[in-house]
């Protein structure tokens, strides 16, 4: 694992996510001698606690969220900024928070859904101190992106059952996932309980709109959902072959072009990043498996959002749109 300090800062804040109470870090009698041979012990309810590849699991079945342990580890680098070379998600990250930048520094702040880690990358590059959350193994490519960095700590656990001391956390980030879990109103009430007083949150969800009723993606996904991650990819980068082009031409259309590519099911940044070529065709099979892939898609209104931070009692409200929904608020 990292050095001693910062293992014993993350001790620090970590709880048993069945009883709350407090992690002890012990070697695992059963795997001495192996690589991997430490466990959190709780203290209270005897709950033991694997700790593999360096990461905390409190997870032990994450099948019906497979799918972003798949796409991640596999794009792992696609959407980090210091890949793609572009501030794409340095913009989105600042953009929907509307955090400042030396706000971060030395703060502790919680990445819930962190996936490879794109945002992640971003509150570490202006001095939070991050720990990073995902249901998914995608905590394993987060972790080879930026392991080397000091002041992160990644964590394997379940959004509606987080393993931390409540109170916590300074700021508090949720990016690309609510939409994504069963239930998004149950999984957003458990995001205030981890903020200090006064700490704050920022989240976003797809927007639900008629025109959703229109749009393919919905139709193609009563079919793609019940494909397993192996079975789905090769087909959407079949289908990401033959039609981006067609939707590349469509979206050049004047006028109309941006909105009529959205009949074809295939992702196209063409005029909202500039994205190479190449970058093109990879963000593209990226997101549409992420569009056809997940078990859950359960966009939500502004009214329902802003309702959310309402009823969490937090302060400051902001609710508006974005390309998705974004809500953000002060505890």
């Amino acid at each position: 694992m990292k050095g001693e300090k910062i293992k014993q800062e993350l001790l620090e804040i970590v709880r048993c996510p069945h009883c709350q109470e407090k992690l002890l870090l012990e070697d695992d009698v059963e795997t001495l001698g192996q690589e991997e041979n430490r466990i959190l012990v709780c203290q209270n309810c005897q709950h033991r606690y694997p700790v593999k590849k360096n990461i905390p699991r409190f997870v032990s079945n994450e099948h019906d969220l497979a799918n972003f342990g798949f796409q991640w580890n596999l794009f792992r680098k696609t959407q980090l900024d210091s890949h793609s070379g572009l501030p794409i998600s340095k913009n989105r990250f600042f953009e929907h928070s509307g955090w400042k930048h030396e706000e971060l520094e030395g703060k502790l702040v919680l990445d819930v859904g962190c996936g490879a880690g794109r945002f992640t990358e971003i509150a570490l590059s202006y001095g939070a101190r991050v720990v990073a959350v995902d249901y998914s193994k995608s905590v394993e490519a987060c972790w080879e992106n930026m392991s080397s960095h000091p002041n992160l700590e990644v964590v394997q656990a379940d959004i509606y059952h987080l393993p931390f001391a409540p109170e916590t956390f300074d700021f508090v980030y949720c990016f690309g996932v609510l939409q994504h879990t069963p239930n998004p109103k149950e999984a957003f009430k458990i995001l205030p309980a981890q903020l200090k007083p006064m700490g704050k949150l920022a989240v976003d969800i797809y927007p639900k709109l008629f025109r959703n009723l229109l749009w393919p993606k919905y139709w193609v996904r009563l079919i793609t959902k019940q494909l397993s991650p192996e079975r789905l990819f090769p087909i959407v980068q079949y289908i990401v072959n033959l039609l981006l082009p067609i939707s590349l031409l469509v979206g050049r259309i004047p006028l109309i072009g941006r909105k009529l590519k959205y009949i074809i099911p295939v992702v196209n940044y063409e005029g909202v990043y500039p994205l190479s070529q190449r970058q093109l065709r990879e963000w593209s099979i990226l997101d549409t498996f992420d569009m056809l892939s997940p078990k859950h898609d359960h966009p939500q209104t502004l009214k329902s959002l802003n309702r959310w931070f309402k009823d969490a009692g937090m302060k400051e409200i902001e609710v508006f749109r974005s390309g998705v929904h974004v809500g953000r608020g002060i505890k």
